[in-house]
């Protein structure tokens, strides 16, 4: 079975490595497939067997990794600033809400980051990259030459990062703030086809009795989310495949069983719904749109760092 969380692993240190060799290159590198081919050609390698063993032991953490990827890129840029512990000049964004007793896979990314240092000092795109392939998901051209943040925000961490209880216009102008279109939006959201969510997240939607929810999925999911309590009980977000990197969310959305709120609102008569509709019906175009996706949100605000 293939889980989305290694792609989320491996994009994460892909993106790590780039940061940590922009440390020791000039302020006007730019961003190229071969960034670190003459510095460094082991990294890649060393890179994608690091991320494969972590995900051999845990499968849960491809998705995890995507996620953490997602949650770095969305604040700053990919800059790894997600990665940062608190100090007394810098507000981690690893206690920011959506990140606290949420986000996993920090000690995958040191990890690693340990390996590589052992070649040479750099890490972070890669490695989603190579987590997609390695559990069957699509492949890209990663361009690298990051560099590493000193400085995190967690106020931006906690006003950018799109909440799971929002409707589709906010989540539309969410990515939008970002650069990415509404396919890049909906193709992104389907790294839900792996992965597990929080009963607290979920919890008023199975409880809502709304049309937009099937009553048996409903049902099936209060089994594990009481009323009261059990706020970190987990529940695949794809009932289906939750190991496998497939179309099948999208499947679900149309069959009202998306288990958060913000994947539902993607098929509830919106702009969306052709989006959707096209990729439960086309796995490949899905693949496609998901690979160009992760590459426009692995650049996010790179241009103007490079200028700066």
């Amino acid at each position: 079975m293939k889980s989305i969380n290694s792609i989320a692993t491996l994009f994460f240190i892909t993106s790590l490595l780039l940061l940590l060799h922009n440390m020791i290159m000039p302020c006007d590198a730019q961003l190229s497939p071969t960034f670190y081919n003459p510095t460094c050609p082991n990294a890649v390698s060393t890179i994608r067997t690091s991320i494969r063993r972590a995900i051999s032991r845990d499968r849960r953490m491809a998705a995890s990794l995507i996620r953490l990827h997602f949650h770095d890129c969305f604040v700053q840029g990919c800059d790894a600033s997600i990665l940062l512990d608190e100090t007394d000049t810098i507000q981690s964004e690893k206690t920011a809400f959506p990140n606290v007793n949420s986000v996993r896979g920090y000690d995958v990314i040191e990890a690693a980051k340990r390996d590589v240092e052992r070649i040479c000092p750099d890490i972070l795109t890669l490695a989603a990259r190579d987590a997609s392939v390695y559990v069957g998901g699509p492949t890209w051209t990663v361009r690298l030459g990051r560099r590493d943040s000193t400085t995190a925000s967690r106020s931006q961490a906690n006003t950018d990062l799109p909440s799971p209880f929002v409707g589709l216009d906010v989540l539309i102008s969410a990515f939008a703030n970002k650069g990415l279109s509404e396919t890049d939006m909906v193709a992104l959201s389907g790294a839900h086809t792996l992965g597990q969510a929080q009963c607290f997240l979920f919890r008023t939607r199975i409880n809502s009795n709304g049309t937009d929810i099937d009553r048996g999925f409903a049902s099936t999911r209060r089994r594990g989310c009481p009323q009261n309590g059990g706020d970190g009980n987990l529940a695949p977000l794809d009932l289906v495949t939750p190991n496998s990197f497939d179309n099948n969310y999208f499947k679900n959305l149309m069959q009202r069983k998306g288990l958060l709120q913000s994947d539902q609102v993607l098929f509830s008569g919106g702009s969306t719904n052709r989006l959707v509709s096209d990729y439960s019906r086309n796995p490949r175009l899905f693949a496609s749109d998901f690979a160009n996706a992760m590459v426009k949100m692995g650049e996010i605000q790179q241009q103007s760092k490079m200028e700066s």
